[in-house]
């Protein structure tokens, strides 16, 4: 594989340049936001809770690694922008399993490890409808499933999770619409997919930082 292939894949982007997706690149600065204010939340409310600050720690990551994929657009910036989402998403569910839904940890890494080998298969039967944002359905069908259980034995902050996971529906539709609305929306949607996303990852921060110091 050519670290140094270029990669299109969305509307935004027209050309080569560095700023050929300028309202793409400069949204990712949410990512940056959601972590800095998920962090003074840490500190005053867990700051002995090192999971939580491994996390914030991810997102700040996810902002500077999409960053470098809507500028440089190579294959190697998309790895730099899809890991930390990978270690976001598992890492995540493990901590909810084993917090939220007072899984053993044994349990928990086993379900995630499960889920880790059961997503692309989920991912590759949406993809022909909603392209590479089917990646995100797994996820997508992991903050419900876990938001129901938790909401079970703590009604407010499992509603949270639970509209968290329709924060992450809009999300994950303003991404799969880029391209399609692309010859109507120059700019295309993925930017949106920034925003609202950026929002999600400090909703399940903030939830995680709140079950931990209640």
């Amino acid at each position: 594989m050519d670290l140094y292939e270029q990669v299109d894949r969305y509307c935004e982007r027209v050309g080569p340049e560095f700023w050929a997706e300028p309202l793409n690149a400069v949204t990712n600065v949410g990512f940056l936001i959601a972590a800095i204010v998920a962090f003074y939340l840490w500190r005053r409310k867990t700051p002995d809770d090192r999971v939580a600050l491994a996390l914030i720690g991810v997102v700040f990551l996810t902002g500077i690694g999409s960053f470098l994929f809507h500028t440089f657009a190579t294959r190697w910036a998309e790895m730099a922008d899809v890991i930390p989402i990978v270690v976001f998403i598992h890492f995540y569910l493990l901590i909810a399993l084993n917090r939220f839904l007072k899984m053993s940890w044994v349990l928990a890494g086993a379900l995630v490890i499960g889920f880790f080998v059961m997503s692309p298969g989920l991912g590759e039967v949406w993809a022909p409808i909603v392209g590479s944002s089917a990646f995100y359905l797994p996820a997508l069908l992991a903050i419900f499933a876990v938001g129901i259980a938790f909401w079970r034995t703590d009604k407010k902050l499992g509603r949270d999770v639970l509209l968290t996971g329709v924060l992450f529906t809009v999300s994950v539709t303003f991404r799969a619409l880029d391209m399609s609305l692309c010859p109507d929306v120059t700019t295309g949607t993925h930017f949106l997919w920034h925003i609202f996303n950026s929002l999600v990852l400090f909703s399940l921060l903030r939830v995680l930082i709140l079950q931990r110091s209640g």
